[in-house]
């Protein structure tokens, strides 16, 4: 674990804001935590968080993970991530998401078509925006900018403009959301960094594979490959029974692989069929359509769950973050409680200094996320 960035996933929110966050990534902070990250749906928004978050911070970098491209136009979404990156001194990572049909057409409005072509052209604009070089223009299917005198509805009184603003950075990182192998060569290809759905460390071939055809694509002159950021969010239950903890997971993967998307077009379940349980998951699919949600849970084979996030006691995990050694990845988003993340980051740390001869890894990390949790267990966001 010498290399690898630990991170923490706040996802979006259900009901109201997660408890302990803040202390929470305070404490992690202290730790050496690399990044803190958002997410949204049809709910809680991913930038206004960070905002808040980054103020309670000094060194995190800020990332939305993802936003959706059909909530904000391109150079509306610039806008925020510029505003951003002024505010938290150059912090701001930009993630970005097609998302899928029930959300974009359900709860945007618009067509879902052709995501990788919208993709590609909603970031060109954004680009256009950070480098602030001239005034900002777009000749696409999705994006017209300004807006041609001919179009319906249109004044003919647009014109080209440049961001008033002037980008602390004109290099913001931009990273983008795939799951699908097409999408996952398209963002090594345009973007700065790669945002997995599920990551297995046994499909780590395949997935460097795909990367290896993006980059191949390349024709600008922004970072070789080598600086390219892969990032998957990994849900974390720290509990001393596995079956326990897996059970914490199960209703989230049968939300994914059931809930989101329909039978005919479920991207995260497309990416975990690959992974070899694509019968056990048409189960789950089956009983989750058919109301059955925690009939679906419980389907959910506790391979599956091991495969994908790290669940049992601290040892168990200490010794399961190396599987993701020598992997693609770059940076682990954790997901779930404050104590459970903050033990796998002390795990991480703990095994970057395991070469020391000292005390066994498991007490170590045991002695230290016991430290860390009582700190932020009695306190509320």
């Amino acid at each position: 674990m010498s290399t690898l960035r630990i991170g923490i996933q706040t996802g979006y929110w259900s009901r109201k804001p997660p408890k302990g966050i803040v202390p929470a990534l305070v404490a992690a902070e202290a730790l050496g935590l690399d990044s803190v990250w958002t997410a949204e749906a049809y709910g809680s928004d991913a930038f206004t968080p960070l905002a808040w978050w980054g103020s309670r911070t000094r060194r995190l970098r800020l990332g939305t993970g993802i936003a959706q491209m059909a909530a904000r136009t391109p150079t509306a979404t610039a806008m925020q991530a510029i505003t951003l990156d002024h505010l938290s001194g150059g912090r701001f990572v930009l993630g970005l998401g097609a998302s899928g049909p029930q959300v974009v057409e359900g709860w945007y409005g618009q067509p879902y078509r052709r995501p990788l072509a919208r993709t590609r052209e909603y970031v060109d604009v954004v680009r256009q925006v950070f480098a602030r070089e001239r005034p900002v223009t777009a000749d696409g299917d999705f994006y017209r900018l300004p807006l041609p005198a001919d179009a319906p509805g249109a004044t003919g009184l647009g014109k080209a403009l440049k961001p008033t603003v002037h980008p602390r950075r004109a290099d913001i990182p931009i990273v983008l959301a795939a799951q699908g192998p097409k999408n996952v060569a398209l963002a090594a290809e345009i973007a700065d960094g790669w945002m997995a759905g599920f990551y297995a460390p046994k499909a780590d071939a395949e997935h460097r594979e795909l990367l290896a055809a993006g980059f191949a694509q390349r024709t600008d002159e922004r970072a070789p490959s080598s600086s390219f950021e892969v990032l998957a969010t990994v849900p974390v239950v720290v509990r001393d029974d596995v079956e326990a903890a897996a059970d914490v997971i199960r209703p989230h993967i049968a939300l994914y692989a059931g809930g989101m998307g329909s039978k005919e077009a479920n991207f995260h379940k497309a990416s975990l069929d690959r992974l070899g349980y694509a019968a056990e998951l048409d189960e789950v699919q089956a009983l989750f359509l058919a109301g059955r949600k925690e009939d679906a849970a419980r389907a959910v084979p506790t391979e599956l769950v091991e495969e994908i996030a790290l669940v049992g006691p601290a040892d168990k995990i200490a010794r399961d973050l190396a599987r993701w050694d020598g992997t693609a990845l770059t940076t682990m988003l954790l997901q779930g409680d404050p104590s459970s993340m903050l033990t796998v980051l002390a795990a991480s740390q703990a095994a970057r200094k395991n070469a020391d001869g000292g005390t066994p890894l498991g007490a170590r990390v045991r002695a230290t996320a016991g430290s860390v949790a009582a700190r932020v267990a009695p306190t509320k966001a």
